[in-house]
């Protein structure tokens, strides 16, 4: 039977091969058989003298099929990555390593394996009471010449194995047959276990120290610098010994007096003449923006007549410092003292871009060039002008200090700093606060952080002494419990507000979205916690009129007004961008204003439309991002500032700040406590009815 199959199977292959034709693909034979024992199939055209090409092979000429193709290969790695930063302490910046390891281990076996010959393997078996004649019969194949020389091993080491026997060896011999042989442990890199891993220290968050300082200097030794060098400390040598020789007389004394009166009249000349020129330059200054200082003082927009519910804003000075430039504006604040002096605080917000920072004070009456300035070190990220005494600003930095300025004291260095040994901030300052003075009459201040810290800052002497009101955290304040206690994550803080007549009460704002409502008093836990933005909340600030009232913004696009006994806020507006600030109207209890990212001022009045702004304006060129807005304490004017160290002032049109209308003849009253019932009748019509009330 198997035959007439071969049989078969020639024939059809001898047909197959009679109809193929040159040049003509070959072609699947149709049938197949199966063997039944193996189960493997066997078609036909597989055997020898078929030629079987697939369907899709390309057709090549003999030129190309003659053609060399070369491929070169490299040591270089293709799994390798290319992009590997580093960070750099000398440059203080991430870098990316030049040269990467190529080498790829497919295989690694560390063995504990020693020669038996070698000494080492010799001392290891005598201390284990090992002989020589147990391995090489063990081993069975060593040759007769080895055999006499194994006597003598042991004579040679014989003092470490009769020692190690006399130390090691149990009582009886039998024992050591029965004894397993122990692993051999390499001594080229054997560790124990114990000592492969190593535990960090735990460190809290709050250690930190000074940086040690740092200077660079270069000079040239030579000859001529050493000889004057010498030179110029014998000549200081023979003056001193010149004037502990003289004896100064009276008519000494009386010309060293006449000079030291010359000099303090030639100073005080020097002062009288600044004062002067700065006078002549604000004059000029003034008569050279002429047509600013009118608008400034008459201007009033004529169109409001026609436009009952929209009001404009009128550009007036720009100021900016030319040595302050590729800085953001990240601070504002007006003097209460001498209403058209401002300071503004120069640093950065991206984090991969900080280095300096400034502190610069204008006047309105000189929009050219800075009153005072002062260059810091770090990025100013927050600043208040005291109210009583303009002449002290506190001011936080990017690196965590705190610090004060005297503008009074000369020079560019503050009068009281924080370091690492005072308590210092360790992550950026974003808000400072003046507060009353405290029963000893120090002047204090308060101060918000990333690393959750509230801290009072009391001007004792020549330090600044701190005090740690709350630490916030997720859940709740953290207070310092027995060991063991569940320590809560840290909430970071970034903007927060005293009240104007609650002196104990102020609210937190931080990075998660929440306000916390927190008392100087009772710093176990928050008073309140409201769930108020999405994103961190940019500022938050208490009415100037109404003692429940306050306002809080975002970069989640939304400015909200709440009512600090209830948990919902009563107005939410979306500005459709990130808010990076808000602030209130000092002259009206209903009227606030917004800056956003996309260039625009928002000025809402709620008593005109409870519902969208009446003056939405874009004031700085497209791509300027705005970051800070504060209104004058006295003038219709606002200040804003943006990323690209520039500050504008605008003129509110008369819509903007208009007061209600009463009858002819009839006067409106005024005061604080009109515009705290002209809110209080808005929430009146939001809050839920009591219970009982009809």
């Amino acid at each position: 039977m198997p035959v007439s199959n071969k049989t078969t199977t020639v024939r059809k292959q001898g047909n197959v091969q009679s109809q193929k034709a040159p040049g003509a693909k070959a072609t699947k034979p149709a049938s197949k058989k199966k063997d039944d024992e193996d189960g493997v199939e066997q078609g036909d055209g597989w055997d020898e003298g078929t030629l079987v090409k697939p369907a899709d092979q390309l057709e090549l000429t003999e030129a190309e099929l003659k053609e060399e193709i070369t491929r070169i290969l490299t040591a270089n790695n293709p799994h390798a990555p290319q992009n590997i930063v580093r960070y750099s302490f000398k440059e203080r910046s991430y870098k990316p390593i030049s040269g990467v390891d190529q080498m790829a281990v497919h295989f690694v076996l560390e063995g504990n394996l020693l020669h038996q010959d070698s000494d080492e393997a010799r001392r290891q078996r005598a201390k284990q009471g090992l002989t020589e004649e147990k391995v090489a019969a063990d081993a069975g194949a060593e040759p007769d010449e080895e055999k006499p020389e194994t006597p003598a091993t042991p004579g040679e080491d014989g003092g470490e194995a009769e020692e190690g026997g006399e130390e090691d060896r149990p009582d009886s011999a039998a024992s050591k047959t029965d004894k397993k042989e122990q692993k051999v442990t390499n001594q080229f890199n054997f560790s124990e276990r114990a000592s492969q891993t190593l535990n960090n220290p735990l460190r809290e968050r709050s250690c930190q120290t000074e940086p040690p300082r740092r200077c660079t200097f270069s000079a040239n030794a030579n000859q001529w610098e050493i000889y004057d060098a010498y030179v110029e400390e014998l000549q200081k040598q023979e003056k001193n010994k010149e004037k502990q020789k003289a004896v100064p007389s009276k008519k000494d004394d009386d010309k060293s007096k006449k000079k030291i009166v010359i000099t303090e009249t030639q100073g005080d000349d020097i002062t009288k003449v600044a004062k002067a020129a700065k006078i002549l330059e604000r004059m000029v200054n003034q008569n050279t923006f002429d047509d600013i200082a009118q608008d400034f003082k008459y201007f009033e927009d004529a169109s409001d007549e026609f436009r009952e519910q929209e009001g404009t804003l009128l550009p007036l000075w720009k100021f900016q410092y030319d040595k302050a430039k590729r800085l953001s504006v990240t601070a504002l604040c007006w003097s209460k003292k001498y209403p058209d002096l401002f300071a503004m605080g120069m640093g950065s917000y991206d984090f991969s871009k900080q280095g300096r920072g400034m502190l610069v004070f204008y006047s309105m009456k000189n929009s050219a060039f800075p009153d005072y300035i002062y260059p810091t070190n770090s990025g100013v990220m927050c600043l208040d002008i005291h109210e009583e005494l303009s002449c002290l600003v506190a001011v936080g930095f990017y690196d965590g200090c705190v610090a004060v300025y005297n503008l009074i004291v000369q020079g560019v260095q503050p009068v009281y700093k924080s370091t690492a040994k005072t308590g210092k901030h360790t992550d950026p300052v974003w808000q400072v606060r003046w507060q009353n003075d405290d029963m000893d009459n120090n002047h204090n201040f308060y101060s918000v952080s990333s690393d959750g810290r509230v801290v009072s800052w009391t001007l004792v002497k020549n330090e600044l002494v701190f005090t740690d009101i709350i630490k916030l955290s997720v859940e709740g304040a953290a207070s310092e419990g027995p060991e063991g206690a569940q320590q809560l994550s840290v909430a970071c803080g970034t903007s927060f507000d005293f009240h104007k007549q609650i002196d104990y009460l102020f609210l937190v704002g931080t990075e998660e979205g929440k306000i916390h409502k927190c008392s100087k008093t009772y710093s176990s836990q928050f008073l309140e916690t409201y769930d108020a933005h999405n994103m961190a909340v940019d500022a938050v600030k208490w009415n100037h009129f109404h003692p429940k009232v306050f306002i809080s913004c975002s970069s989640d696009w939304t400015v909200k007004i709440w009512d600090h006994t209830i948990n919902t806020p009563m107005f939410t507006f979306d500005l459709y961008a990130a808010v990076g600030d808000v602030a209130w109207s000092p002259y009206s209890s209903t009227v606030f204003a917004a800056v956003t990212t996309d260039g625009k001022v928002h000025v809402f009045d709620l008593s005109v439309n409870k519902y969208e702004a009446i003056c939405q304006q874009p004031v700085v060129a497209k791509r300027t991002k705005l970051t800070h807005i504060e209104f004058n304490p006295v003038h219709p004017i606002v200040i804003v500032g943006d990323d690209r160290g520039y500050v504008t002032s605008l003129k509110l049109s008369p819509n903007l700040r208009k007061k209600p209308k009463g009858k002819k003849g009839e006067e409106l009253p005024k005061g604080p406590e009109v515009e705290a019932a002209k809110m209080e009748k808005l929430l009146s019509l939001l809050r839920e009815p009591e219970p009982g009330s009809v």
